[in-house]
């Protein structure tokens, strides 16, 4: 894609890794729905959510409900993408045996957010059955739902949408579903044309990171406090970012909002 991308004249918002951090995201949708009213776009703009909305912050719960009710009655059409942290969850889910690398790595936020006890470190192994069992009966429905219907990608223009990147020199339209929410190296280091522009999240930059061929957006809102979004409208692209309307005393965001 070495011509300027354009998103062939639709408005579309992309939101980067939010991490159970709806404190961050609330004040950010604010953002967006203000630079709409300012927009007044001629079709309804897309607001497309990279994944990871749970695990590492203190409330996953209220993400998902934050989407949920955008969905419902919000002034975006609302896409949501799978990230490998709901790929995770859905692991967890399913198997048990996975509790203890989800709990010790990501998880325990999450366990708390919907009021599931999390095991005394050294026990997840013994805990395992009852933390699945405690978890798939605290999940209401809907947000099961949520999480079973994320995209893996989503195409607007001469953009690409997915959580992590895609795989260089495989066609966008046989990339694997692992790739799309897991990869890392391979991708990031690449100044190949995918054809498209990637936009993405997952691997956390200090800067969002605007190149020919890839916009990286999450800027590990879990340890610097900072979520961004990029605006893409035709040719233009433009980056927006919150911070929590009340951060804890004594917090300091390492990266600075643009």
């Amino acid at each position: 894609m070495r011509t300027t991308p354009t998103t062939g004249g639709r408005l579309v918002y992309a939101v980067g890794d939010i991490h159970g951090h709806a404190d961050v995201l609330r004040p950010l949708i604010r953002q967006l729905k203000d630079d709409l009213a300012r927009s007044r776009p001629r079709e309804r703009p897309l607001l497309a959510f990279l994944g990871d909305y749970v695990d590492r912050g203190p409330d996953s719960c209220g993400v998902v409900e934050t989407i949920l009710a955008l969905e419902a009655d919000g002034p975006f059409e609302v896409a949501c993408l799978k990230g490998n942290h709901e790929d995770a969850l859905e692991r967890v889910l399913r198997d048990a045996d996975f509790g203890p690398h989800w709990i010790a790595n990501w998880g325990a936020a999450t366990l708390q957010s919907y009021g599931v006890a999390v095991p005394r470190h050294g026990r997840e192994a013994q805990e395992t059955a009852r933390v699945q069992a405690e978890l798939t009966a605290a999940l209401p429905a809907r947000h099961r739902d949520l999480l079973g219907r994320c995209a893996m990608s989503l195409s607007v223009g001469d953009y690409l949408f997915v959580h992590a990147g895609v795989r260089p020199g495989v066609p966008l339209d046989r990339q694997a579903e692992r790739d799309l929410m897991w990869i890392r190296h391979d991708f990031l280091e690449s100044d190949a044309d995918f054809g498209k522009v990637v936009v993405h999240g997952h691997t956390p930059c200090r800067r969002p990171e605007l190149r020919a061929n890839r916009i990286g957006i999450d800027t590990g809102v879990y340890y610097s406090g900072v979520l961004t979004a990029v605006r893409l409208e035709g040719t233009d692209q433009r980056i927006i970012q919150a911070t929590a309307d009340t951060p804890p005393i004594g917090f300091r965001p390492s990266a600075e909002p643009l």
